[in-house]
């Protein structure tokens, strides 16, 4: 115990004795690993991010919007718009790959009055099953059923700012509403949605479908019709493309265009793009491991080369204690040791500057989409088995030659 004592002192003096120079090597190690984790982390907490916004939009949501149906395949040029159908809507949720769909109407256009403000958010008319698909959690009150849409009662549920738009500082529900004139009872208040300010998310009312349809359609030809847009959910995950194939089969038979033309049709696949968001990320971190290894294969050559020196300096003192009786093994452990210490600890320096400027930056209200930065525990151990080998490569090599000094040669030289 004394005796590694005694080592660990003398291997600190020798490093106190050349500040700079130790400083120097251990300072690029430490900017390396420290600058590698915190790419890591940061690239971590956008996945995580972008995972939770999607998340709270909904499990594994897909959309159809209105698109452009080419007179001949594969041209544009003479493209006509067709806008979805009820009647989509209804053959959708029919499809053997869907599990669930809802038809929505959306109006931007509509003005909202409260007896204290008023507003002008987007009224969405849709069906009960909505909030099966998408993530919309109650407040207050309680959401759309089917007897408000059988019955079309003017009832609506509030998003989060546009019910402090409407009653600012005030309970909503129970409360009415005139929408470009016509009476709605509030039902429901939701809370905030999302991160960070998202108003057009938050900015949103939802009114029953049929009242919807009837009121306030869509304007253009066959409006009383028409819908804007249509959610949908594969019966699962992994066969979404069947589930997108089934509803293009569907909206190209209805409106008499071929279902293979993908320029048909436009929407939004959140599966797919989750997928897509995971590929680049892995791409990343696969880049970042790369870029590691390089930074820590040059540190370690840094610290091959302080270590050479520092036997060169010291072939005195080396020749000296093996005249003493040092044995090869006692000079090779001091020397390795030495250059394995400067590597791990230089390592851990800039794991541990890394992990505090997270935290520090997680204390920070970040946009939407960004979740603080995190440590990843697999880039961490596999940042300390890489720094591990590194020092033991680059503290063996120069420990072999101090240790094969001979006595004789060594006390010579000055």
């Amino acid at each position: 115990m004394r005796t590694m004592l005694d080592i660990f002192a003398q291997i600190f003096r020798n490093l106190w004795a050349h500040k700079l120079r130790s400083f120097l090597t251990m300072f690029g190690i430490a900017w390396g690993v420290g600058s590698l984790l915190l790419l890591v982390g940061v690239g971590e907490g956008f996945r995580s991010g972008n995972k939770r916004e999607m998340a709270e939009f909904g499990r594994d949501i897909m959309f159809i919007f209105p698109g452009r149906a080419p007179a001949v395949k594969g041209s544009m040029n003479s493209a006509r718009s067709y806008l979805l159908t009820y009647e989509d809507y209804l053959d959708i949720r029919k499809a053997p790959h869907v599990r669930n769909a809802a038809p929505l109407i959306s109006r931007g256009d509509l003005h909202e009055v409260s007896e204290f403000a008023s507003g002008s958010g987007e009224i969405i008319g849709t069906e009960p099953q909505l909030n099966e698909i998408s993530f919309l959690p109650i407040k207050e009150g309680r959401w759309l059923n089917q007897m408000d849409g059988e019955q079309r009662r003017n009832v609506m549920v509030l998003g989060n700012e546009l019910q402090k738009t409407l009653f600012p500082g005030r309970p909503a529900v129970g409360s009415f509403v005139l929408i470009n004139g016509l009476r709605f009872e509030v039902v429901g208040s939701m809370p905030h949605l999302g991160r960070g300010d998202n108003m057009w998310l938050n900015m949103r009312g939802y009114i029953p479908f049929q009242v919807m349809a009837s009121s306030f359609p869509i304007k253009g030809e066959n409006h009383q019709n028409s819908i804007s847009f249509i959610e949908y959910q594969p019966h699962v995950t992994a066969e979404h493309a069947l589930a997108e194939q089934d509803v293009h089969q569907i909206v190209a038979r209805n409106h008499g265009f071929d279902s293979t033309d993908e320029n048909a049709f436009d929407g939004w696949d959140s599966i797919q793009e989750s997928k897509m968001v995971n590929t680049i990320f892995d791409v990343m971190n696969m880049f970042l491991g790369a870029v590691g290894m390089v930074t820590l294969a040059l540190g370690a050559i840094g610290v091959i080369n302080i270590m050479l020196v520092a036997v060169s300096e010291r072939t005195h003192e080396i020749g000296l204690r093996k005249a003493l009786g040092a044995t090869n093994r006692s000079i090779l452990f001091h020397f390795f040791l030495e250059g394995l210490l400067l590597t791990l600890g230089s390592g851990l320096i800039g794991m541990a500057f890394a992990t505090v400027l997270m935290a520090a930056m997680g204390t920070v209200h970040g946009p939407g989409g960004f979740d603080p930065p995190k440590l990843v525990p697999m880039s961490a151990l596999l940042a300390i088995g890489s720094l591990t080998l590194a020092g033991v490569i680059a503290g063996l090599y120069p420990a072999r030659k101090a240790a094969m000094l001979q006595p004789v040669e060594a006390l010579r030289q000055e």
